[in-house]
């Protein structure tokens, strides 16, 4: 098992990978360290697998993706023996094709689940010796020892009900949770400057994340979008910019008749219309509720905008 000073030595370098998730990170360092298994319980775009492959990658451990919906059987997590081999030879622990779960235990990896809670019944009850005993025993194969590292963490979507179900208590009882919320604006702003190589501070960073961070709290909008529209909403907006003879990359006129302020709304309509999740109730399209949260930030409250 990784021991404290192994997780004190490894902080500062997995924290310069991450902006603005210093207390998740110590939690889910804390929890990892202490041999638990996790779910972490927060919307799309908050830096959990970010968070993860740095931890991961420090440690020198792999991480394992599997995505849960319907579709994810025992087998095709456990593994399952080759069809055309057991035809030929029967069965045994040679012709077996491990699965992300066997594959994560022998390695000592962490198995990360995404959508945990769309996965079937059957398939999280899998899930229930391998974090119990940190053993799995496979017919005609043996019995798999995880190594000490091997980790299973979950993730899930508290605001997407569609298609998933609820988890039994024998899987509730085996997990610790961390919820996971959005950053905060500071801290968006600085992802965002990061991944598009744009100045800290400039306006289309500024932009771009407060309209992302407005659709959040539009009332038509069941889920808004993540700092991953942000992001692209900036890089389209460069493009966008090039192609018209503008610069973006400095600062521009806020005027909401001026060419930025247009090419900030046609990016937005590129990079936003299909993150956002309207209400079902919402008499509404996705163009409408991000031209009222452009006109919110360059008609009615441009001042809001401006430095200072």
């Amino acid at each position: 098992m990784t021991t404290a000073p192994d997780v004190v030595a490894a902080r500062g370098r997995v924290g310069a990978r991450l902006v603005g998730r210093e207390r998740e990170l110590d939690l889910v360092l804390a929890a990892v360290a202490a041999g638990r298994d996790i779910v972490l319980e927060g919307p799309p775009g908050t830096s959990k697998t970010t968070m993860l492959t740095a931890i991961t990658a420090e440690w020198g451990i792999p991480l394992l993706f599997v995505e849960g919906n319907a579709d994810l059987t025992p087998a095709k997590l456990v593994g399952h023996h080759n069809p055309a081999r057991v035809l030929k030879e029967d069965y045994s622990e040679d012709n077996f094709v491990p699965g992300p779960l066997s594959e994560a235990m022998r390695q000592g990896g962490f198995l990360y689940i995404e959508e945990f809670n769309r996965a079937p019944d059957d398939t999280l009850n899998t899930l229930l010796t391998a974090m119990a005993d940190r053993r799995l025993s496979i017919p005609r194969v043996g019995t798999i020892e995880a190594l000490p590292t091997f980790r299973i963490i979950a993730s899930m979507n508290p605001y997407d009900n569609v298609g998933t179900t609820r988890l039994s208590s024998s899987v509730h009882d085996r997990l610790c949770r961390l919820a996971v919320d959005y950053q905060s604006s500071s801290a968006e702003e600085g992802i965002v400057a990061l991944r598009t190589g744009l100045p800290a501070g400039s306006d289309l960073v500024r932009d771009a994340v407060a309209v992302t961070r407005a659709t959040r709290e539009h009332p038509d909008v069941r889920q808004g979008s993540s700092v991953r529209g942000a992001i692209d909403l900036a890089l389209v907006a460069v493009q966008l910019g090039a192609l018209r003879g503008l610069s973006v990359s400095s600062d521009v006129s806020r005027a909401s008749t001026d060419p930025y302020a247009q090419l900030v709304l046609d990016a937005m309509l590129v990079a936003l219309s299909g993150r956002i999740h309207l209400d079902e109730a919402a008499d509404t399209t996705p163009e409408r509720v991000l031209t009222e949260i452009w006109e919110d930030r360059f008609i009615l409250q441009p001042s809001a905008a401006q430095p200072g």
